[in-house]
């Protein structure tokens, strides 16, 4: 028997929620945010082709295919297919392979991470979605992720040692999968319960371990299960946002004054698609701004030796970048590192896949640089305006005593200097070109950016399917 079709509480924001992304129609999405979310979801199967033949990839390829029964739902990148579930974790993994993907720069999460995998298992696993509805779904969990983020006051999260995008991640997968389901706003409600009891994640994984990069990938799995366990009729918690006692916001948000009111507040009227922020490089996000000022200081410093380079940041980078690294240093650790993007950034005037080679990782001109960093910590930016809250200072001394000195508020791709779209076209080709033929790449492009007229994306799915070839190999 049909349970109730409105959340418990309708006009709680939890309610809220649940039935905006119910009601939510392509027709009241602005053209620009569908071309920009079309575009996001081009960037996210970029990164996806790319990491899906990475080496860490590849063990947790045969790991999740030898734990999940078999299935008819495709790996990207690998020609193998596995179950819903088991598909949704490695494609999230692949997209999170290499440090490439998306994210949100005040609520920190990688969207489209969470995003694909809950539109390609959902839609391979109920038959039912043609492009209108993917692109629909899509832009829903683009808007819910960031949102939930903001209750918790975004970055605080990273200060924290919580990993905050699967903290964030299970209800932006759930609400895609569900809102391609159809599900009502009262399944959507039991689908947030769900989704939230299953959030977790823990930063000491940016280190040395492979999981960094499958985090994300817990959560889409959460997150799928939630939508499909409040399909079949199975109740999550009841306006889990604002339960006093073991909800989301007072569990996740004790000793830091969680706030519900981001969660609904302009929705429909400020699109989170527009500010979710495209990377340039191989590197975590916060790690951007050092990244551009070393390439800024490039040109002073020919033929010049460096005897000292100073970096300041402020209190979420600090802590989410910064540890004196130890030779020889893994790849994920490096792409988490400031000391260690700054000397290749120097050295090689970019921080992209070369940069993360075994023999880059130990190499010597690179380490000279390391030992020679130093990185402080500016507490006043903890203050400081949004816009100005992860400002980027990096000073480089040559032996003649010669200060040079960069400032970066916000690096290339910020909300004020965003990725263009062609740029953005420019990068997936610059990343899919590497691991496949222009032809199918060129293929996979035109499908994803004319999703919204499809009558279904089997065939994009199909394109993504085949294997590709090791980007490090």
């Amino acid at each position: 028997m049909p349970g109730p079709a409105e959340p418990t509480d309708p006009a709680g924001p939890t309610g809220t929620l649940a039935r905006w992304v119910a009601d939510l129609s392509l027709d009241d999405v602005p053209s620009p945010v569908r071309e920009r979310a079309k575009h996001l979801l081009l960037d996210g199967i970029g990164c996806a082709l790319i990491g899906a033949g990475l080496p860490w990839s590849r063990v947790a390829t045969d790991a999740v295919l030898g734990l999940e029964p078999s299935g008819d739902v495709s790996v990207i990148g690998t020609g193998r297919t596995t179950s819903a579930v088991g598909a949704a974790i490695l494609n999230s993994t692949f997209i999170q392979g290499f440090e490439l993907d998306d994210f949100h720069p005040l609520a920190p999460l990688h969207s489209c991470s969470l995003v694909i995998p809950a539109l390609l298992s959902t839609a391979a696993s109920t038959g039912a979605a043609d492009g209108r509805d993917c692109l629909t779904a899509a832009i829903a969990g683009f808007e819910v992720g960031p949102r939930v983020g903001y209750t918790l006051h975004g970055s605080q999260m990273l200060d924290r040692g919580w990993h905050s995008g699967p903290v964030f991640g299970t209800h932006t997968t759930a609400m895609t999968a569900g809102k391609l389901r159809g599900l009502t706003p009262a399944q959507l409600e039991d689908a947030l319960g769900l989704a939230a009891t299953q959030s977790s994640g823990l930063m000491a994984a940016q280190y040395e371990a492979m999981s960094k990069r499958m985090q994300h990938g817990f959560a889409a799995r959460n997150g799928l299960y939630a939508a499909g366990l409040a399909a079949a009729g199975y109740t999550g918690i009841k306006r889990v946002f604002e339960r006093e006692y073991g909800g989301f916001l007072s569990v996740f948000g004790e000793g830091h004054q969680p706030d519900p009111a981001p969660l609904t507040g302009q929705l429909g009227q400020r699109w989170e698609t527009s500010i979710i922020m495209v990377k340039s490089y191989a590197a975590m996000g916060g790690l951007h701004g050092a990244i551009d000022a070393a390439r800024r200081l490039r040109n002073e410093l020919v033929g010049r030796q460096i005897s000292h380079i100073d970096i300041t940041v402020g209190e979420t980078v600090h802590k989410h970048g910064w540890w004196t690294p130890q030779r020889p240093l893994p790849a994920i650790g490096a792409q988490m590192n400031i000391g260690y993007a700054v000397a290749a950034a120097l050295l090689d005037g970019n921080v992209l896949p070369e940069q993360f080679t075994a023999t880059r990782l130990d190499a010597d001109d690179i380490w000279h640089l390391i030992d020679r960093t130093e990185v402080h910590l500016d507490e006043s930016l903890a203050e400081a305006p949004i816009t100005e809250r992860f400002r980027t200072d990096v000073v480089v001394t040559t032996v003649d005593g010669v200060r040079h000195h960069a400032r970066v508020d916000q690096p290339h791709g910020a909300p004020a200097d965003p990725v263009t779209n062609a740029e953005l076209v420019t990068k997936f080709h610059a990343l899919a070109d590497r691991v496949t033929d222009r032809a199918r790449a060129t293929a996979i492009e035109a499908a994803v950016l004319n999703l919204e007229t499809a009558d279904g994306i089997d065939h994009l799915i199909e394109l993504l399917a085949a294997p590709v070839t090791g980007a490090l190999d």
